[in-house]
């Protein structure tokens, strides 16, 4: 399997991956990503070279958004002073679900980081999703606190708060990375 730079013409399959997950999520009993993502936040994020595919010859497996910019009103004055790359929008095919991409997309998350000179490696998960919080727990992420003030990217009260980071770190992952490399963060 390889990561590859999403691209405009990926828009389509990135909307539909975040209607597969939340329909799976939802009969896990969970209301993440209820709320349809607007096409154009995303589009600007394919943009911005943020959106990594993972591919399995010509099926997309699972994709991450690796970015430098954090979420506003989330994280504190002094830890965005230190050098760190934020995991957004994870997502795995269902039809690729049991296989562990999910870890593998972390770790290679984590190694791009590193790679930018990056000390942590962040994200904010549903602040209601248990079960999620637990899997990033298991990754070896700790929980830094829970945000519940503001509001959501695509409208309404900020539901994505729960924070937790994990240092940016060499790892294996079994991917060949066709992504463009990491440019060094500045902070």
């Amino acid at each position: 399997m390889k990561i590859v730079s999403a691209t405009p013409a990926d828009l389509e399959q990135l909307l539909s991956f975040r209607i597969e997950a939340a329909s799976w999520i939802g009969k896990l009993g969970s209301d993440q990503w209820s709320r349809p993502y607007p096409a154009d936040r995303l589009l600007a994020t394919i943009e911005a070279g943020t959106v990594f595919m993972l591919r399995d010859g010509e099926e997309t497996a699972g994709t991450i958004t690796l970015t430098a910019e954090a979420e506003e009103g989330l994280w504190s004055e002094a830890e965005l002073g230190e050098p760190s790359m934020f995991i957004n929008k994870l997502t795995v095919a269902r039809e690729y679900a049991g296989q562990n991409l999910g870890g593998r997309l972390l770790d290679w998350a984590g190694n791009r980081a590193y790679r930018a000179s990056a000390k942590w490696l962040r994200l904010d998960a549903w602040t209601t999703n248990t079960r999620l919080q637990q899997y990033y727990l298991d990754q070896d992420f700790e929980r830094v606190r829970t945000v519940l003030e503001g509001g959501a990217v695509n409208g309404g009260p900020r539901v994505s708060g729960w924070l937790a980071q994990r240092p940016a770190r060499p790892a294996e992952h079994g991917f060949t990375d066709e992504a463009p490399s990491p440019e060094p963060l500045t902070v």
